[in-house]
Formats: C-alpha cells, sequence, structure tokens
C-alpha cells in the first residue's frame, strides 16, 4: 500500500478543511533536497534541520521523509514530514513536520500528520511519538483532534528555551501500557543498570526519588569494578543485592553459574578483582536469601513477572539497541500481549533521539528474545523485582 492512498478518504480531514490530493504525497528522493532545505529555513527560525541531515534522513533505513508537492514552479514542496524508527521495536516518533506559508489552512499539515501515521503503521509500529514548542497552539490542537494525548513535558528543549511538549497516539491496540513505571535517562556511559534499579525505585519504594547522586550511589554498591582503566558495569548479583537493601525484593535469573563478563577482559589482575568482587556480590544474595535461577530465562518467565506487578532488570546486547557490542541494561516494565514494554536508559542523541525515543519502547517479542543475550556464549541474565512483601 503506498504512503497515501489511504489520504483519499474525505473523512480523515477536519469537516472544513480542504481535501489534499494523494497523488501530491509522495516519498521524498535526493532530488528534493534543495526544496526541502529552503522550505526548512523558510519554516523555521531556529532548531533547524541541517544540509547534512536532510541527507542522511534521505539514505537512511530507520527513518522516512515524505513530501507534499506544490502548486507551480515557485513553490516546489508544500510540506514534508520526517518520521524516525528505532531499530528492534514496534516505535515510531515524527521527527519534523513543515507546511511552507502558502499551503497553510488548506488541510496540508493534517494530510501530511496522517501520512506519517499510515507510514508508521505499515512498518508495523504500534505507537507515533512527537515534541511540539508549548506556545504552538496550532499544532498542539491538531495533534489533540487526532487522538494524540500528552504523555510528558520537557523544560528548556528548544535554542530558545522554550518547553516541549511529548504527544503518543496508539496506532494498533486499544489503549497504550501504564504503569507508572517513570523514565530516568542515564547521566554517564555506564550507569545503565543502576538506571534501571532507580526507575523500579521510583514505582515501588515509598518516597524514593531518582536523582543523579542516587543514580552514582546505585551504580557503586551494584557495579563490578572501578579501575584506572575505567568503570566497570552492574551485574546480576550486584543489581540484586543493592535492589534488596534498598527495600525491594529480588530474583536472579543468569544461563551460567560462576563468574560473569571476564571473557572480554584481557588483564588477568582486572580478572582477579572482578571475580572477588562477583563472589563477594553471591555471597551476599545467599545470606539475603535472594532466590537464583541458573537457566536461561524466557519470554513467558518475563510475562509472567510482570503480570504480577513486577519489573525485570535485562541484559541485552548493546549493539541491538545503539550499535555498540557492550552489555547493556533495560528495565521491562510492561506487557501488551505482542509486546514487551522497555524503559531504555540510553538515548543516543548524536542520531537525534530524545527520551520519546528511549521511554516505554515496545519490543516485539522474536525481537526482545533475540537482543536479550550478551557475548560469544549468549549469557542470559536479569534480575526481577517487586515490592517487598510486608
Amino acid at each position: 500500500m503506498s504512503v497515501s492512498s489511504s489520504l483519499s478518504d474525505p473523512a480523515r480531514l477536519a469537516t472544513g478543511e480542504a481535501l489534499v490530493p494523494p497523488a501530491r504525497l509522495r516519498p521524498a528522493c535526493p532530488d528534493d533536497l534543495d526544496a526541502l532545505v529552503a522550505l526548512e529555513n523558510a519554516a523555521f527560525e531556529a532548531d533547524r534541520i541541517s544540509r547534512r541531515s536532510f541527507r542522511n534522513l534521505l539514505g537512511s533505513r530507520s527513518a522516512a521523509l515524505l513530501v507534499m508537492e506544490g502548486e507551480g514552479a515557485q513553490a516546489p514542496l508544500a510540506g514534508y514530514a520526517a518520521i524516525l524508527f528505532r531499530a528492534g521495536t514496534a516505535l515510531a516518533r515524527l521527527y519534523s513536520i513543515a507546511v511552507a506559508q502558502s499551503a497553510r489552512g488548506q488541510g496540508a499539515g493534517r494530510a501530511l500528520l496522517k501520512a506519517a501515521e499510515n507510514a508508521a503503521f505499515e512498518r508495523d509500529r504500534i505507537a507515533l511519538r512527537l515534541e511540539v514548542r508549548e506556545d504552538n497552539e496550532k499544532a498542539t490542537a491538531l495533534y489533540r483532534s487526532e487522538g494524540y494525548r500528552p504523555i510528558g513535558r520537557y523544560l528548556d528543549y528548544y535554542a530558545d528555551h522554550m518547553p516541549a511538549l511529548r504527544f503518543e497516539k496508539t496506532l494498533r491496540g486499544e489503549h497504550a501500557v501504564e504503569t507508572g513505571v517513570p523514565y530516568y535517562e542515564q547521566s554517564t556511559d555506564f550507569t545503565c543498570g543502576a538506571c534501571c534499579l532507580m526507575m523500579a525505585m521510583a514505582r515501588d519504594v515509598p518516597g524514593f526519588v531518582m536523582s543523579p547522586v542516587a543514580e552514582i550511589r546505585l551504580w557503586r554498591e551494584a557495579t563490578t569494578i572501578f579501575m584506572m582503566s575505567g568503570p566497570g558495569g552492574c551485574e546480576p548479583y550486584g543489581l540484586a543485592v543493592a535492589a534488596h537493601e534498598a527495600g525491594l525484593g529480588a530474583e536472579i535469573h543468569v544461563s551460567e553459574a560462576g563468574d560473569l563478563f571476564l571473557e572480554g577482559v584481557r588483564s588477568p589482575e582486572k580478572q582477579v578483582v572482578m571475580g572477588l568482587a562477583q563472589e563477594d556480590f553471591r555471597t551476599r544474595a545467599e545470606a539475603y536469601a535472594i532466590p537464583v535461577f541458573i537457566r536461561p530465562f524466557t519470554i513467558e518467565d518475563i510475562r509472567k513477572a510482570i503480570g504480577e506487578g513486577a519489573t525485570a532488570i535485562v541484559l541485552v546486547s548493546g549493539y541491538h539497541m545503539f550499535g555498540k557490542k557492550v552489555p547493556h541494561w533495560i528495565l521491562v516494565h510492561g506487557d501488551d500481549g505482542r509486546h514487551l514494554i522497555v524503559h531504555d536508559p540510553w538515548v543516543e542523541d548524536t542520531r537525534g533521539e530524545t527520551v520519546a525515543d528511549a521511554a516505554s519502547l515496545p519490543i516485539p517479542y522474536v525481537a526482545f528474545d533475540r537482543i536479550a543475550r550478551f557475548g560469544k556464549i549468549g549469557l542470559r541474565a536479569a534480575v526481577f523485582l517487586k515490592k517487598r512483601a510486608a
């Protein structure tokens, strides 16, 4: 189905607005680059997409760039919509949308929005998210009229310090999954595990407040080692011990017994110290009577835990999330029957991502099963967390 095919239904546009002919909507091509840059510069005074970024969008497999053709040689493009698709997830984000001055008030913005939704739907995305300037009342009214719901607010988001409003629209299913687990973006390259623990604690430990100080404290309590060569990461026993000491119930699931993450460490001295740190975590976990399951967890294990009100800190390969072959922790906090809903504490801002691309990501079961392992041995590791029984 073409991107614009469903736009031929006048019922999909607001009453009283002119219907934009579907033939004027199409995917952008390299020949549109000059016109896209000109439209961007005319539509926005700041926070503009650069020529280089437009070129990257045109060639990216994780993006779609749609254009609306103008009428006449003086107006080659009436508008565009740029959509980003985060790999391995069922989420899309409306990165930018612009309408030429000559095309405003004719239904162009609404038609482009519908085209963006269609593009997301055709890639099996279940939701489309976007950000908009808080003072852009017309755009906000458009999104609300099309069924978008507010999901957050960013302070000091734009170049002139204007806040941004976040909106989301569910494209598949009856409603979005709400779990009450807040999102927190990691402030360092190495505190993903601590941030996942913080997010779980923010919902299930009364009085706990997420902060950079708490992030570093929890990392110190759950990490394997810190040496001059650089910081180490959290490991499952350490996360479980830190969670228990913070007031949560914890359950450890690992596919391998003994020391973890040593195969990628070249220094024998560091291997010894890491082994000692992990031995201490295992001893403390045993003393706290934290359940340990030495077997690969399954998707059904996670779904069962989520269904009982738990969350799960799960080890994944960073390669599948942001292109780096490093161990990475994400927090599973929801399940919609087709996808596990996760908070990824890492935001890849070098790719133009925001929190909207990392919070409450719906990941299909099959994709999650593929990414939830690390290293040559395919290590599976997770810590299931829940409120401590009274």
